[in-house]
């Protein structure tokens, strides 16, 4: 401090006094200040609308990046599959095959009252929704933090989006894929394609995929014939078949019925029924049995396998094409012709085939077809006991000698081109007759004068061949046409030889054999060597009545695949296979071969009690159907077929009667035996 002058004391400036500091502003005032107890703890009503801006600014940023990094996916594998479906020549399904039981059908094909009953029980406002349930994906997320299951109530666009382009996953993620994948499906397809691929895809038990697999396995018809309260029971399996199949348990029959009430209830609470037309359902409908048409077992998967060979042959479709599915199957294989094939074979094998009594009876294996002589049409077929546990199609091998059942090829060459001359090794030429026989010097002569003139064969310069013996044709000098009946294996080795081997096998072949069936050319071949397949003599035989034309074995009228038919399936032309008067003079030799006691006429042969060979045969033919059968044994130990001798007892010589009687059998009452 400084003096004055005067000496007073000098006092320096005032120094200001410093102000009062201000709390400093928080960005956030949580906890409160200046609030105490509970009220420090409590949000403002600007803090409140806040945070609820920030979270839906938020959320609405978060989604716009998901929707944006989000697209519709391609759709998945399991979409993409469909069966291969084969159906009977009624046009009724046999069978569908592969790793899903789905057809995919148009929803035109689908009728409005089994589309408004999956619309009531799925998704009322289907047509005027955006595609998603907010609801349902909000429950999703609460289920997730409760450790449930994420599924929601869905619309049936999600269910769809869910089906076609995504997993079955229960997880959040996926349920949000769901969503923005669901808006942008409902924006970019029409509702009807939704609804088809909805119905195309869903889950209904049974191994049913898709509204036209779920038909079959429920009703046994296809979709285009469901009724309204059909529709309803099947619509009611879409909220899970484990439970609401009928035939599953009674508490499932309990729950169907009820929901099947309320769908049909629900239909007229939204407007989708008149209440008048929900009178009308007042008894539930009960689907069959579960009895699945997706077996390949019995019958079933030899057809199969004839069809598909026959599309192979005949079109561009590989293994690997029908691997894929989707391919609809038309086949000419009639159901009850083939059920009657099927019964016909295991009442006679069970009568009277006994592997346990007799080791003769082990191994005892049977194949069977039957084709239409008018177009070559295969109607039945018999392969095996069982397609899953016996894989060869007995019907459709070529390693079974088919023993006397061949003659008729033999006499019908002789009859079209003589015996001798070149084919002959230098002997005389000579015409030939169904009444000819050989006499001890090994002519070749005819037994009797027919009516209307001499009746002897006609030698190409017009001048009659052989001559008219003093003495008729007796047991050791059958005619060719007894010669058939009795077995005569000396006389068809012998006219065979005079025919000329290799005459005889284009005869053979013409008449609808295959070439590589054919057995080497040497002395036994005419009496059957040759190993064809019981279609292809079930088809041979049928020239005969045919009048010489021959039509190759069919078993596929048509295959379709996306409403498109596949080329190359044209029915097979016929081909003259020989002069019609040596197809009529043969049918005519053939008829009543062995069939004394059958009373209609028909054309037959047979192997007899001279063949030797390890196998039995019975084929016989009509205008309307000819049929082959054959029996054979085998063992997984010997590459060879067993002997025949003993089967079915010391009585039967070589099994060579039971092809007969199971031919009996399947014509009997049937009105196929008849000849015209």
């Amino acid at each position: 401090m400084g003096t004055h002058s005067l000496g007073k004391p000098v006092r320096g400036p005032k120094r200001p006094r410093p102000r009062a500091r201000k709390p400093s502003r928080r960005l956030i005032d949580y906890p409160r200040r200046g609030r105490h107890g509970l009220r420090r703890w409590l949000p403002s009503w600007r803090q409140w609308a806040g945070s609820l801006g920030l979270g839906v600014c938020g959320t609405g940023c978060l989604f716009a990046v998901v929707y944006v990094s989000v697209d519709i996916p391609d759709e998945n594998a399991a979409a993409r599959r469909e069966a291969n479906v084969y159906y009977w020549a009624d046009g009724t399904q046999m069978v569908s095959t592969g790793e899903v039981n789905r057809q995919n059908i148009k929803l035109s094909e689908i009728p409005d009252a089994v589309e408004n009953a999956v619309i009531a029980a799925e998704n009322d406002t289907f047509y005027s929704d955006s595609g998603v349930s907010p609801k349902g994906l909000a429950r999703a997320a609460v289920n997730m933090v409760r450790g449930q299951e994420t599924q929601g109530g869905s619309t049936i666009t999600q269910q769809y989006v869910k089906n076609t382009y995504l997993s079955q996953d229960q997880t959040v993620t996926r349920k949000v894929k769901e969503f923005v994948i669901a808006l942008k499906v409902d924006q970019r397809k029409s509702k009807q394609e939704i609804l088809q691929g909805y119905l195309n895809t869903s889950w209904f038990g049974r191994g049913a995929y898709g509204i036209e697999a779920a038909a079959h396995a429920y009703y046994g018809i296809p979709a285009k014939e469901l009724d309204a309260s059909q529709g309803a029971a099947l619509a009611a399996l879409l909220k899970g078949a484990e439970q609401y199949d009928p035939s599953a348990s009674r508490a499932n029959h309990r729950r169907s019925v009820a929901r099947w009430k309320w769908i049909l209830d629900r239909q007229v609470k939204a407007g989708l029924m008149k209440p008048g037309t929900r009178a009308k359902f007042t008894t539930y409908p009960e689907p069959h049995k579960e009895s699945r048409a997706t077996s390949l077992g019995g019958q079933t998967g030899y057809l199969v396998d004839v069809a598909n060979k026959y599309v192979k042959q005949h079109t561009s479709l590989t293994d690997k094409d029908l691997a894929l599915g989707g391919y609809k199957i038309h086949t000419t294989f009639d159901k009850d012709k083939v059920r009657r094939l099927k019964g016909s074979v295991e009442r006679v094998l069970d009568r009277d085939i006994d592997p346990k009594e007799r080791a003769a009876d082990k191994g005892v294996q049977v194949g069977a077809a039957s084709v239409r002589p008018s177009d070559g049409a295969i109607v039945a077929l018999y392969g095996g006991g069982d397609a899953t546990e016996h894989f060869t199609n007995n019907a459709d091998t070529s390693g079974v000698p088919v023993g006397s059942a061949f003659k008729p090829f033999v006499l019908a060459a002789a009859l079209e081109h003589g015996t001798g001359g070149p084919a002959g090794r230098g002997t005389p030429w000579q015409a030939v007759s169904a009444d000819s026989f050989y006499d001890d010097s090994g002519r070749l002569l005819v037994s009797a004068v027919p009516a209307g003139g001499s009746g002897l064969p006609t030698a190409p310069d017009g001048e009659p061949a052989g001559r008219e013996p003093d003495d008729g044709p007796d047991d050791t000098h059958p005619t060719l046409r007894q010669a058939l009946a009795k077995g005569g294996n000396a006389t068809y080795v012998r006219l065979g030889k005079g025919v000329g081997w290799d005459r005889v096998r284009r005869t053979a072949i013409a008449s609808g054999l295959l070439e590589g069936s054919m057995a080497r050319l040497e002395k036994t071949f005419p009496i059957g060597t040759s190993t064809p397949s019981a279609i292809r003599m079930a088809g041979a035989y049928g020239t005969f009545v045919n009048r010489g034309l021959q039509h190759d074995p069919y078993s596929v009228t048509k295959v379709v695949k996306d409403d498109v038919a596949v080329d190359g399936l044209a029915r097979p032309g016929a081909r003259r296979a020989f002069d019609p008067d040596v197809a009529d003079q043969t049918a005519d030799a053939m008829r009543g071969v062995g069939m004394a006691s059958v009373e209609r006429p028909v054309v037959a042969g047979r192997t007899g009690d001279q063949d030797r060979l390890r196998s039995a045969w019975f084929t016989a033919t009509t205008k309307e159907l000819s049929t082959a059968v054959t029996m054979f044994r085998t063992s997984p130990d010997e590459p060879q077929l067993l002997p025949m001798s003993g089967v079915g007892g010391a009585k039967s010589q070589h099994g060579n009667v039971f092809p007969v009687r199971i031919w009996r059998d399947y014509l009997k009452d049937s009105g196929d035996g008849e000849s015209r």
